[in-house]
């Protein structure tokens, strides 16, 4: 039996210039305050905070296979406690963001144990009994407004174009963070186990993965992104109610960004966030006629490309601007080199003596 030869693949060509092709998009992206306009800037601050939300929901549901609809209790924790820093303790706003996402992520490990109790559908439905726990809660802070919310007064002593720009670059900066992180993770053994987990636990288990603790990371992770697009979110709204920060719609919204995208892909999200985007932009001012026609999009991808827009293009194409798997291909396998003896031709002939 002859040796096969291979090599692994992580990249290939059209992944490597696609790469490249953003990360020369996000350079040009970051000079958009010194020619662009503020509905600009306001615009891709909205659309970018429900893509890290739907990223971060995409890594938990999709890649770990634990579905939340109560993920945006992290996204209204970060904005109300970057507000509370910034009102309340006199922290730089811009400061405070990071912060805020830092300690979302601190209140994630103890509620994590509650949600772990739970599975599968019970997961799902607890986590969003979670959030509107979280919503009471701040309704009834009469120092962060109550019911009727707050507006975020420590941006008053810094300049709007200021005040913008730093928004923007920050958010920005957070987008490819988000995508550079995600895709590092997921190409690391601690994604392998992730994705073996979703698959099956007990399988997963059995091969010596710590089930437990790679899904509280995961989890604990997902709440720190969803605590940044929060507070990235209602920084630039410079206003926060209860009913604004944990609504359910963020659930509903960034499951429909991964879904029209791709479930299980990194591209998914980006996608559906430039699809929804455009939805909003020219068909959102239809009011509930805008989201009927969201719900049916939504039904009709789902039933002609069960695995997404990008998914349907990655599965007959082979498109894939952030490969995660690994790839075998054959190698052809080496000539054994045979020297010319005496009394042969280079053609392998006896000659003559």
């Amino acid at each position: 039996m002859k040796n096969l030869h291979f090599t692994v693949l992580r990249a290939s060509r059209g992944s490597q210039l696609a790469l490249l092709a953003g990360l020369l998009l996000a350079a040009v992206g970051c000079t958009l305050p010194w020619w662009g306009q503020s509905s600009w800037m306001r615009e891709f601050n909205q659309i970018a905070c429900y893509f890290i939300f739907a990223s971060m929901w995409n890594l938990l549901a999709g890649y770990g296979g634990m579905v939340s609809i109560g993920q945006q209790a992290y996204l209204g924790l970060g904005g109300y406690l970057m507000l509370i820093l910034s009102n309340l303790y006199g922290v730089n706003p811009f400061v405070a963001i990071p912060i805020a996402a830092l300690l979302t992520a601190l209140a994630a490990i103890p509620v994590s144990r509650l949600a772990f109790r739970l599975k599968g559908g019970y997961f799902a439905i607890g986590t969003w009994v979670i959030a509107d726990v979280f919503r009471l809660s701040f309704a009834n802070l009469g120092v962060v407004g109550g019911g009727s919310g707050a507006s975020l007064t420590a941006l008053a002593d810094i300049e709007r174009s200021t005040r913008e720009s730093v928004t923007f670059w920050m958010t920005l900066s957070a987008v490819v963070a988000t995508i550079a992180l995600t895709y590092f993770f997921l190409r690391s053994k601690q994604g392998l186990a992730l994705m073996a987990i979703r698959d099956s636990e007990i399988a997963s288990e059995s091969q010596g993965i710590d089930v437990r603790r790679v899904k509280l990371g995961v989890y604990v992770v997902s709440a720190l992104g969803a605590g940044l697009a929060g507070a990235l979110y209602f920084l630039g709204n410079l206003r926060i109610s209860p009913d604004a920060a944990f609504s359910v719609n963020w659930t509903a919204f960034a499951i429909f960004l991964v879904m029209i995208g791709g479930l299980g892909t990194i591209e998914g999200p980006i996608v559906g966030a430039v699809i929804f985007w455009a939805l909003n932009k020219f068909f959102s001012d239809y009011g509930t006629w805008y989201l009927v026609g969201l719900g049916l999009m939504a039904i009709i991808v789902t039933l002609v490309f069960k695995e997404g827009l990008w998914g349907y293009l990655q599965v007959r194409l082979g498109w894939r601007i952030f490969p995660v798997q690994r790839r075998l291909r054959l190698l052809q396998p080496c000539q054994p080199k045979h020297s010319v003896g005496a009394g042969q031709s280079l053609r392998g002939e006896k000659t003559s003596s």
